[in-house]
């Protein structure tokens, strides 16, 4: 094809980069492309990339790298260490959730039943063993006290998981500021913490395994970091198996409470007489305060003390949103006052002795729970309380450490009270009325009398009493003497026994045979070995108060023996029929009404002209008989009216000689105070005496030498001479 005009230029491509010489077609100029600066920066880049790199600190490098080796091995330590930690405790929580039975089996954790003590009338006066009141739950317990406890020992107790690091760590920190270890004193403990320590970790105590229960109980409450580690998974294991009211429950029926009060039902009926579903808000903050300290706080030691830690933890409930203000102040302004018979206390040397006397599966080793209607009467009790208090604040030198003991029983033995030493509100106490060994002295006389006046001598039959000497053999000649050291000639048996003297007490003891009179002794319930010497007549011999005086409730009833008792029924808790009962104490005969009838005559004059004058009662007769043993160790006075017998020792615990102290002193005024005391609005009523008519023929001493002879054929030798008299005469 052939071309026009002018040839065109060749095809050039457009250089990439352009110059400043470049022109643009035409001949002009043409721009440089936008893009044209980024190989300036490149080359800009490539320049700083040619400066020499900054060296490292070779010293800093090396402890660097140490240091995050030690990081990473740390590191992996820990997480490997807590995840095999988490692992165990889960198999600890496991394993504890599969062995926790249910929680109704847990409330009632006694190891022994409890003995409830009732008086004649049927109320309750004292308790012994572990009281446990019966099954109270979060939803029954009084609304107070569920507050009470948990403001006291756990105010986190529903929002945790059995422990609580809060707590733990508000612990340690209380403890650091009074100057001790993190963890010693306080524990941070929560209430499921605690009840895992009650329930002993699910470990229950074993009477053969040669531990006491104190010394297991101590051992679950060692707070060692092993046991505390254990208490804590124990307790997310309870956490895990029961629920919160669950556990608050088995907390409330375990808690041991003072005064052997297992839980807050048997504590609210020892001390306020009343369920723990009805306390109000100060007698809840009452029980509460126990939990820190269930014997110091107990408000039958210390009242006070109890009221003032109560106020402590109104203040808490207050704090706590618990109480409103004019709630609180109501409770600080009236605080909890005991039932009158945890007030009282009374008894309690009694109610050792029940415990004692009954059988031991049914008493003190009982595991079931025990009710004993007793011969006990609270009135009577007080009434003898009242008078020893008395006489020893008006009567006896201020410190001085003689002791004194009081046994009140009717004349078939039924103990109506006892006080077994001056200390009288106490429990456990050494019981001076029916556990002390003491020589009875004179008051052992009536038993020579009663075996006389058995044999056929009357009250106003003479005896001699003039020097005497009898030979014993192995220790020489014996001589008694008088008190008052005179001789009074021919007596009456009467006049003897009233005025106390020795040596015709000794002749007459003699005359009837010393056998006869250990045998009415013995028979009449002195059991203890009786002196086989001469001296048996003057109370050489050792017994118990209690003996004593059950001895003279057999003269006071004609003449029976009589075994001293305090059960009239037994049952079990719950029951109907009782398992046992006793309706008197009254054995065999010993002596014949008429001779018990003439005895009593005989000690009637004691009181009314004799040695125990101080013990008269006024218009009121009564009878005893003072006695006061070798050396002063030991002063007595026991006697009766019709109504009710009583007996007085007084004496030093360590056998010390009185000073100037007799029978017929100080122990016949605590007897006179405590018989006025106790007959007050009782009639009047004759003693059942036999007052001799006439005075008989007074035995020569050749005749009472025949009746020691054979003493037990009396009535044979009275026929004997009946007979021989007839012959003679024909």
């Amino acid at each position: 094809m052939s071309r026009s005009g002018k040839s065109r230029p060749p095809l050039v491509a457009d250089k990439r980069y352009g110059t400043s010489g470049s022109k643009a077609a035409g001949g002009k100029p043409k721009a440089a492309p936008k893009k044209a600066a980024k190989p300036k920066a490149t080359a800009r880049r490539k320049t700083s990339a040619k400066k020499p790199a900054r060296r490292r600190n070779p010293i800093a490098a090396f402890f660097g790298g140490i240091f995050s080796w030690i990081f990473r091995l740390i590191w992996g330590f820990t997480w490997r260490f807590t995840a095999v930690l988490v692992m165990l405790i889960g198999l600890g929580i496991a394993y504890y959730y599969a062995s926790l039975p249910d929680a109704r089996d847990l409330v009632d954790g006694r190891t022994r039943g409890s003995v409830t003590l009732l008086d004649r009338d049927g109320q309750v006066f004292a308790w012994r063993g572990d009281q446990f009141g019966g099954v109270i739950t979060a939803d029954t317990v009084s609304p107070h006290l569920k507050n009470a406890v948990i403001a006291t020992e756990d105010k986190r107790f529903y929002r945790h998981f059995g422990i609580s690091p809060r707590g733990v760590a508000g612990a340690m920190r209380i403890n650091m500021r009074e100057g001790r270890g993190p963890l010693s004193g306080h524990g941070g403990s929560t209430i499921t913490q605690q009840t895992a320590k009650l329930l002993c970790f699910g470990t229950p105590y074993d009477p053969e395994s040669g531990q006491t229960e104190a010394e297991y109980e101590s051992e679950c409450r060692r707070g060692t970091i092993a046991r505390k580690v254990k208490e804590a998974i124990y307790a997310m294991a309870m956490e895990a198996k029961y629920s919160k009211d669950e556990i608050l429950t088995i907390y409330l029926n375990r808690a041991y409470l003072g005064a052997g009060s297992r839980g807050f039902e048997a504590a609210s009926q020892r001390y306020f007489g009343k369920s723990a579903n009805e306390v109000d808000a100060a007698e809840a903050a009452m029980l509460a305060g126990l939990l820190t300290a269930p014997s110091r706080f107990a408000p039958t030691n210390n009242l006070q003390r109890s009221q003032d830690r109560a106020n402590v933890i109104v203040g808490l409930m207050q704090d706590q949103g618990y109480l409103s203000v004019a709630e609180a102040d109501y409770a600080r302004t009236h605080p909890a006052e005991l039932s009158d018979a945890a007030q009282a206390r009374a008894g309690g040397y009694f109610a050792d002795w029940v415990m004692d006397s009954g059988p031991s599966f049914l008493t003190r080793d009982t595991t079931e729970d025990v009710i004993i209607r007793t011969t006990f009467d609270q009135r009577i009790q007080k009434a003898a309380e009242g008078a020893l208090q008395y006489i020893f604040e008006e009567k006896v030198r201020e410190g001085s450490k003689a002791e004194a003991a009081i046994v009140i029983m009717s004349a078939d033995g039924a103990v109506r009270a006892m006080v077994g030493g001056r200390k009288t509100k106490v429990s456990g106490a050494f019981n001076r009325a029916t556990q002390a060994l003491r020589q009875t002295g004179s008051a052992f006389k009536p038993f020579v009398y009663a075996a006389a006046l058995d044999l056929g001598y009357t009250p106003l039959d003479t005896i001699l009493d003039a020097p005497l000497t009898i030979n014993v053999p192995g220790s020489g000649a014996w001589s008694p003497k008088n008190y008052s050291r005179e001789f009074y000639g021919e007596v009456t048996l009467t006049e003897s026994l009233a005025k106390s003297l020795n040596t015709s007490t000794v002749r007459l003891s003699e005359a009837v045979g010393r056998e006869n009179v250990s045998t009415v002794a013995r028979d009449f319930g002195l059991e203890n070995d009786l002196a086989p010497g001469p001296a048996i007549a003057l109370g050489t011999s050792e017994t118990t108060l209690i003996e004593m005086t059950g001895a003279y409730a057999g003269i006071l009833n004609g003449g029976r023996s009589v075994e001293p008792y305090g059960i009239m029924e037994l049952r079990l808790q719950g029951d109907d029929a009782p398992l046992s009962g006793q309706d008197g104490g009254m054995g065999e005969r010993v002596i014949s009404e008429t001779a018990a009838g003439g005895l009593i005559y005989m000690m009637n004059k004691v009181i009314e002209q004799g040695t125990g004058q101080r013990a008269r009662l006024g218009e009121r007769p009564a009878a005893g008989k003072t006695g006061t043993s070798q050396s002063a160790r030991d002063a007595w006075f026991i006697g009766f009216t019709a109504d009710y017998v009583a007996g007085i020792w007084m004496g030093y615990d360590d056998n010390t000689p009185l000073t100037g102290v007799t029978g017929g002193g100080l122990p016949a005024e605590i007897w006179r105070e405590t018989m006025v005391r106790v007959h007050e609005g009782v009639p009047v009523s004759p003693l059942p005496m036999i007052v001799p008519s006439a005075p008989a023929k007074a035995p020569a001493v050749a005749q009472q030498q025949k009746r020691k002879q054979n003493p037990a054929n009396v009535a044979e030798q009275v026929i004997l001479e009946v007979l021989g008299t007839i012959l003679g005469g024909n």
